[in-house]
């Protein structure tokens, strides 16, 4: 993420829906090269878009990221592209123009949507945690879980997006919110099932009926999450194209997820617990 910061001036690669501009899919009847596409928006002074050829070579088939261009520009644009590279194939052609301000839009509200979520799901825990010692560090230890559910799902789209130049578009920040519910969900089942034994084994220490806890609840959790993964995985390899990114980000996301509420959330919550977070342990002291 930091390597995407410095390259891409985001930890993601951003699409289009947040960086504003246009965006141009286009289809030639005739063998295109990037350098003469290049030459045609220079025409139009756009002197660094960004040119992608989709699918195989043989078939011509280019999207092209530039800056905003005015209706009859786009008109123009098209027939110096019919004119000085290929023909154009104006059934296959698409040209999408997004305002910068949009994206800023998007962006806030998904950061306001995750706020949201994590000061309802701490309230949520809170009280329907109230009768067992310290109900607020059941929703803070979920909390930080799914926080590292987010960064989890952000650096593998980081690496894909270095690697095979996958973007974050709008459709991205609803798998990241279909995360963080899939990551709560499971923690919640466990610290639940941790609130129902503790009355129970009075005699045992923390951590042990932590342990029962968590062997109780596991079979239920990976029975869960497998079977959500066996079909993500069939969606990856048999589905279209157009979904994949989104089902791969889900399936990062829901094994991250199944993992952090039993190796995360849980040790978070025994040490707390027990008095051995270092800067915890000073400010109780």
């Amino acid at each position: 993420m930091i390597y995407s910061t410095v390259t891409f001036g985001a930890p993601v690669r951003l699409s289009i829906d947040f960086t504003g501009g246009s965006l141009f899919e286009v289809q030639f009847t005739d063998t295109a090269t990037e350098a003469a596409i290049r030459d045609v928006y220079r025409g139009f002074s756009q002197d660094d878009p960004i040119i992608q050829q989709l699918g195989a070579p043989g078939d011509n088939r280019w999207q092209i990221r530039a800056g905003d261009l005015t209706t009859e520009q786009q008109s123009q644009l098209k027939a110096e592209l019919s004119a000085q590279v290929a023909p154009l194939d104006e059934s296959r052609s698409s040209f999408d123009v997004v305002d910068p301000s949009i994206g800023g839009e998007v962006t806030t509200a998904a950061i306001l949507a995750v706020v949201a979520a994590a000061i309802v799901i701490l309230a949520f825990i809170w009280i329907a945690f109230r009768r067992v010692p310290h109900a607020v560090r059941y929703g803070a230890s979920a909390i930080a879980a799914m926080i590292h559910d987010v960064l989890v799902t952000m650096g593998v789209m980081s690496i894909l997006g270095i690697f095979l130049g996958w973007e974050v578009d709008a459709l991205f920040l609803t798998a990241m919110l279909t995360v963080v519910a899939f990551s709560i969900q499971d923690t919640i089942v466990i610290f639940d099932r941790i609130r129902e034994n503790l009355p129970k084994y009075r005699s045992e220490s923390f951590e042990t009926v932590v342990n029962r806890s968590v062997l109780e609840t596991i079979h239920r959790s990976l029975a869960t999450q497998l079977n959500a993964v066996f079909v993500m995985i069939a969606i990856l390899l048999f589905g279209g194209p157009t979904i994949k990114q989104f089902i791969a980000i889900l399936l990062i996301g829901l094994m991250s997820g199944t993992y952090s509420s039993i190796f995360n959330a849980v040790p978070i919550l025994v040490v707390w617990e027990k008095g051995e977070i270092p800067f915890l342990r000073r400010a109780q002291a």
